[in-house]
């Protein structure tokens, strides 16, 4: 199969276009499980009634794993905010009410979104086994409602298309307390700017009626689990801090 033009690439995979497809195809390093949790990740939100592009097949191509998907005509949030920083407000504004409706949805079919943290913060080799240990205590205490969770939301997964926001990028999905979800976002956001980190958590918990101390007891764990994906553009000394704050190294 020819892949088409590339036109974005991320921690896990290379996107490209192909007539009106789109080909996601993984790294080498991943197993087939992978695209087959994602596409059946994706396939569970678009039976929400969700705006997620349709799946069209899982498949290999010269060696790799790769999902094909139908191609989503328009812009991603975040280059709409890039070209007009004006308009930073509106978009973030849509964006909340569509994170808000992704959270409306109970998901017992989901991967549980403690379980997926507490294996991610035992992988994180940066952090020592006593921080380990109280992280992961205080996430087996924490009590929530499961809820779908996209687990990677932010403007760049977000592509609207004649007045509609399609949602992207559901490989982390979960079902899973919605303030985590929230904390999420804002730590994505806050590693590029946190003047819109700051309005983000203002909007949704202006919307949500959820206050900051609610999402940021999140924060070390979230933290944390985000050490393990060793994402390059990271700032694991401003992750470390997080954690520090809460949990601070053995002396």
């Amino acid at each position: 199969m020819n892949f088409g033009y590339p036109i974005a690439t991320g921690n896990t995979a290379t996107i490209y276009e192909n007539e009106n497809k789109v080909i996601k195809v993984y790294k080498e390093q991943f197993s087939n499980e992978v695209s087959i949790l994602e596409a059946q990740k994706q396939v569970y939100a678009y039976s929400y009634g969700l705006p997620v592009p349709k799946i069209i097949e899982v498949t290999e191509i010269e060696g790799k794993q790769a999902i094909v998907m139908e191609r989503i005509p328009g812009e991603t949030l975040g280059e709409l905010v890039k070209r007009d920083l004006d308009l930073a407000t509106h978009y973030m504004n849509l964006s909340v009410e569509v994170q808000r409706n992704v959270h409306s949805f109970p998901s017992p079919k989901l991967e549980l979104m403690t379980d997926k943290l507490k294996k991610q913060i035992q992988s994180a080799e940066i952090l020592e086994n006593v921080q380990k240990t109280a992280l992961i205590h205080q996430l087996e205490s924490m009590d929530f409602e499961p809820y779908l969770c996209h687990g990677d939301f932010h403007l760049l997964n977000l592509i609207l298309s004649d007045e509609t926001v399609y949602i992207l990028d559901w490989i982390d999905a979960t079902s899973g307390d919605i303030r985590a979800d929230v904390y999420r976002s804002y730590l994505l956001y806050a590693q590029h700017s946190e003047e819109l980190a700051e309005l983000y958590l203002h909007l949704y918990g202006e919307k949500s009626g959820t206050s900051k101390d609610e999402i940021f007891q999140w924060a070390a764990i979230i933290a944390a689990a985000r050490l393990s994906e060793n994402v390059q553009t990271d700032n694991k000394e401003r992750l470390l801090k997080i954690i520090h704050q809460q949990y601070p190294r053995q002396l």
